[in-house]
């Protein structure tokens, strides 16, 4: 069995808890304890921890399965943004700048998001419908989106 390279988890709790992202972690500890670690190994040092995951799933906002060619994609990084103001989690400001530009963005244009699995482009803005599209997403006709959430 493999050593842990967790250094001081009550120092990883204050991180993780300050908000401090992954890619800043990794950064911190190779900057101070000379250890090279991923992405994967916080998330196990998260869950090992108890702690919570940070994502918020809102099946409203983001009611498709999304591919992992499209998950890049400024639009969803938006809707999931917006997910966490609305679930009350903290926002970086610059996030929340980036947020607000969209979201002015979407009434100036009438528009909403909307979401294609099929297509290499994945996402796009599209004309919200009158009396259908109430929120910022172009309504699906099906939610492809599981209920479910891992811990």
């Amino acid at each position: 069995m493999t050593a842990s390279k967790l250094v001081d988890p009550d120092e990883f709790i204050r991180w993780y808890g300050e908000g401090k992202t992954y890619s800043w972690i990794i950064d911190e500890y190779r900057r101070k304890y000379d250890l090279r670690i991923g992405h994967g190994t916080i998330s196990n040092w998260r869950h090992q921890l108890g702690l919570k995951k940070r994502a918020v799933r809102d099946s409203n906002l983001i009611p498709w399965a999304v591919k992992p060619e499209h998950r890049h994609n400024h639009m969803l990084h938006m809707l999931r943004t917006e997910a966490r103001r609305r679930a009350g989690e903290p926002v970086p400001p610059d996030r929340l700048k980036q947020l607000r530009g969209w979201l002015n963005n979407l009434a100036e244009q009438d528009a909403v998001a909307h979401y294609e699995p099929d297509t290499a482009q994945g996402w796009w803005l599209v004309p919200r419908r009158p009396g259908v599209d109430g929120g910022l997403i172009r309504e699906p006709g099906l939610v492809t989106r599981s209920r479910g959430s891992r811990r």
